[in-house]
């Protein structure tokens, strides 16, 4: 089993944690103006990459 030989110190936790990131959703904008997430059909008009879905 493993078992850490000593105690991990606040800051190099810390530091393995700096790459526990969220990322943010990018939106896009369509031809009509509306928002919507990439790769995700249009609400409004229901049109997904210029066919209707």
């Amino acid at each position: 089993m493993a078992v850490p030989k000593r105690r991990v110190s606040h800051t190099r936790a810390a530091k393995r944690r700096t790459h526990y990131k969220l990322t943010l959703p990018m939106p896009v904008k369509d031809a009509d103006g509306t928002w919507r997430m990439p790769h995700h059909m249009n609400m409004t008009t229901g049109e997904y990459k210029t066919t209707k879905a």
